[in-house]
Order: structure tokens, then C-alpha cells, then sequence
């Protein structure tokens, strides 16, 4: 390997955050569908908490599929950044043998 390094558990602490953000926000979602908005009585103030809880439950999904996307990210980057550093690893092994 070459002198160029990053640990792979930088990577893996990454997706555990990001995977469990992603879990925790749906979580979150599952709750929101789920209330029960007759509780606050009002048939006005039902609806805008039932909007409310719809509105929210969009963007919690929204928030989940892009944390998910930077999950595949941080794979790619991942695998990009090995590829290149054996690259690298190979390019200084060649010059060596080239200057002996």
C-alpha cells in the first residue's frame, strides 16, 4: 500500500450514522401516520393536526431516501478511494523498479 490511507472504519461509522438516521426518521414517519388526531377534538384543528401529521410524514420519507442515497455515496467513495489508492500503491512499486 502506499502512504495515501484512510480507515475503512471511517467509512463504516459513516453508514452507521447515515443507515441509522434513515431507520430513526422512519420510525418517526410510522408515528406520525398513526396518530389520532380526535383526541384534540375540535373538527377543524383535527384536520390541520391530520395536515399536519401528512405534511411531516412526507418529509420525514423524503429525509429517509437521502439518507440512504449518501449511504450508497459513502460505498462508492469508498470503493473509488481503495481502487485509487492501490493505483497509487502499483505507481510508487513501478518507480522503484525503475530507479534501481
Amino acid at each position: 500500500m502506499s502512504d495515501l490511507r484512510l480507515d475503512d472504519t471511517i467509512f463504516e461509522d459513516l453508514k452507521k450514522t447515515f443507515s441509522t438516521i434513515s431507520d430513526r426518521m422512519e420510525d418517526a414517519r410510522r408515528s406520525l401516520k398513526g396518530t389520532d388526531a380526535s383526541a384534540v377534538g375540535e373538527s377543524k384543528l383535527i384536520e390541520d393536526v391530520q395536515d399536519f401529521a401528512d405534511d411531516w410524514g412526507y418529509g420525514i420519507k423524503q429525509l429517509g431516501k437521502h439518507t440512504q442515497g449518501a449511504v450508497k455515496m459513502i460505498n462508492k467513495i469508498g470503493e473509488t478511494f481503495e481502487g485509487l489508492d492501490l493505483e497509487l500503491a502499483e505507481s510508487l512499486k513501478a518507480t522503484k523498479r525503475k530507479g534501481k
